[in-house]
């Protein structure tokens, strides 16, 4: 009898000392993933090759991608890494912002200076509903549908990068997701987000709340009641039309 393969790990890049990857992390556990947990901002490396992870995602936090900082250069020209070897990427949020950048796009704040800190509507383009589509013909039990509403925690945006699809798009930043080649994924919001996560971030990061556009703490929590169901399912969905990248052979891709 055959014996299952053990799946590789997946690099998680984190950009605080005690950031988490929340729901995105245990859903790759659950499917046999090991978590490679580096922060780069802590001076961790990140490896030279992809070839022994299944692929990587780079999660949000603080930083700009247009920071001056040099782990933040780095970490954007580290992408070139997971591009060139047809490895799957996951930017979420900061995460996409550095895909962007490394792409050739510009990442900016809003010419009226709103923020998006709490659920805002989003809708899929016709790209991101076949590839969700996609999704459930590889995960007949999830549902083939965008939440209308996600959450996020950003004052940045990202204009979409030539080559990207657009997958998502939103009233106040018009880009809200985008893959780029067959398997580069980046998201403006936060579907990892647990609801102690929620109570952290409107917590240490409360300054924020008083940002242009910013939804008060307690509509975080109402909001979460009515949306965070079909944004956990849609999650699932996604996670398992990543995952199909980590398991075909790997190609050359665009740098």
């Amino acid at each position: 009898m055959a014996v299952a393969e053990t799946p590789l790990p997946v690099l998680i890049v984190l950009h605080q000392e005690h950031s988490s990857p929340g729901r995105v992390g245990r859903l790759l556990a659950e499917r046999g993933h090991r978590l490679d947990i580096r922060r780069p901002c802590l001076g961790e490396a990140l490896p030279p090759t992809l070839a022994d992870h299944a692929g990587a995602v780079v999660f949000g936090g603080p930083q700009s991608a247009n920071d001056c900082h040099d782990y933040v250069r780095a970490e954007i020209d580290w992408i070139g890494v997971p591009l060139r070897e047809g490895k799957p990427y996951l930017g979420i949020c900061l995460g996409a912002q550095m895909l962007a950048r490394h792409l050739g796009a510009r990442v900016a704040p809003h010419p009226e200076g709103l923020v998006e800190i709490g659920y805002y509507p989003i809708r899929a383009t016709d790209a991101g509903t076949q590839m969700l589509q996609d999704a459930a013909a590889l995960a007949p039990a999830g549902p083939a549908h965008w939440p209308d509403h996600v959450y996020h925690w950003h004052r940045e945006g990202f204009d979409l990068a030539a080559g990207a699809e657009l997958l998502a798009e939103g009233p106040t930043f018009p880009n809200q997701a985008f893959r780029y080649g067959a398997s580069a994924y980046g998201i403006q919001f936060h579907p990892e987000v647990t609801h102690h996560m929620m109570c952290r971030w409107t917590v240490r990061g409360g300054e924020r709340l008083d940002l242009p556009g910013a939804r008060p703490r307690r509509a975080h929590f109402t909001d979460r009641l009515q949306h965070d169901a079909r944004i956990r399912l849609w999650l699932e969905a996604f996670v398992e039309r990543w995952l199909a990248g980590t398991r075909q052979p790997a190609a050359a891709g665009q740098s």
